[in-house]
């Protein structure tokens, strides 16, 4: 029972982060209310429809409940609202907008990983180590790439900062502690704040995997 709730709160945690996350960015693009609606809610759920078809849930779970929809729509229209009210004010954290979007995308990714994982472990591939990582980490990022492509953007998992890593590192975690000790809520602490603190240092620091830039060899 205590799982059941942990992976909800988790779920409940990564919409309305990543919802939030993906308002931010459809407002600062110049965005208009159903363009805002549309990029947070595909940011919000976005990586559990991939997760869902890559599981064989077809249609994916989204469909069948439409509480995680109904969230990210909410916390869409809310955060738009503000902005939309209070538009000098915000057009005055124009800067800051990045940073915040940092936090709530790094609150989203831990939670999604961890959600990932445990959906995966739950639908029977518990032993299939390779695969359920890979599931925590295509609902961690999944949302976010989907975003940065609505937006015409690279992706930002391709291009800056230790993100994929970050999620990666979590879902292995938490993947392990749960296999190895069964204690739920501690291995979802654990991997929650290793991912959230790996993804804020990496953003602080610009931490960034190596990469050839041919604009050099001029």
């Amino acid at each position: 029972m205590i799982g059941k709730y942990l992976l909800e709160a988790m779920e409940l945690i990564g919409t309305v982060a990543f919802a939030v996350s993906g308002t931010l960015v459809a407002i600062s693009h110049g965005l208009d209310l159903f363009g805002v609606i549309i990029v947070a809610c595909t940011t919000a759920v976005g990586g559990g429809m991939i997760r869902d078809l890559l599981m064989g849930v077809t249609p994916p779970a989204i469909f069948y409940s439409h509480t995680t929809l109904l969230i990210a729509f909410s916390v869409a229209i809310i955060v738009f609202a503000i902005a939309y009210v209070n538009i000098k004010r915000f057009k005055g954290l124009v800067d800051r907008i990045e940073h915040i979007n940092i936090v709530f995308d790094a609150i989203g990714l831990a939670a999604f990983s961890v959600a990932g994982v445990e959906i995966a472990c739950n639908a029977g591939f518990e032993k299939d180590i390779l695969f359920s990582i890979t599931m925590g980490v295509i609902t961690g990022i999944g949302g976010g790439v989907l975003r940065d492509v609505l937006v015409n953007e690279k992706p930002y998992v391709l291009t800056k900062h230790v993100y994929a890593v970050a999620s990666i590192l979590g879902s292995s975690i938490y993947y392990i502690l749960v296999s190895c000790t069964h204690y739920l809520v501690a291995a979802t602490f654990v991997s929650v704040v290793i991912t959230i603190t790996i993804r804020l240092l990496a953003a602080k620091y610009r931490w960034k995997l190596p990469k050839i830039d041919l604009s050099k060899g001029d």
